[in-house]
């Protein structure tokens, strides 16, 4: 559970940034080159591989190098962890939320308000 722990923090981590998002919905089109994934940032080339590679650690994105150009594409079930994730989440809290409503019912007599 540690490992999938460690990964799951790294998936969201690389979640977290703005530019990394609009990385992964331009990349959702389709693969492309850094250079035209970079084209709508205005960022030094470093700092926006920076972001690349914190994608790629995140196990979101992978990388081709093909002469001179390195070409991205999603990961094929990039962001199934996370799914899982929140699908545990979701059934915890409904299962709360369920017993809470019980809980309140029994209180106001068979009733909920």
């Amino acid at each position: 559970m540690a490992k999938h722990s460690r990964d799951l923090d790294t998936l969201f981590l690389s979640l977290a940034d703005p530019t990394r998002r609009a990385i992964l919905a331009r990349l959702a089109e389709g693969p492309a080159s850094v250079s035209d994934l970079a084209r709508p940032f205005e960022m030094a080339l470093p700092s926006f591989m920076a972001h690349l590679a914190r994608l790629e650690d995140g196990g979101l994105i992978e990388t081709e190098k093909q002469g001179r150009t390195r070409t991205c594409r999603l990961r094929t079930g990039a962001f199934a962890p996370a799914r899982d994730w929140m699908t545990e989440q979701r059934l915890l809290w409904d299962g709360r939320h369920d017993r809470l409503e019980a809980y309140l019912k029994d209180l106001n007599g068979g009733t909920t308000t």
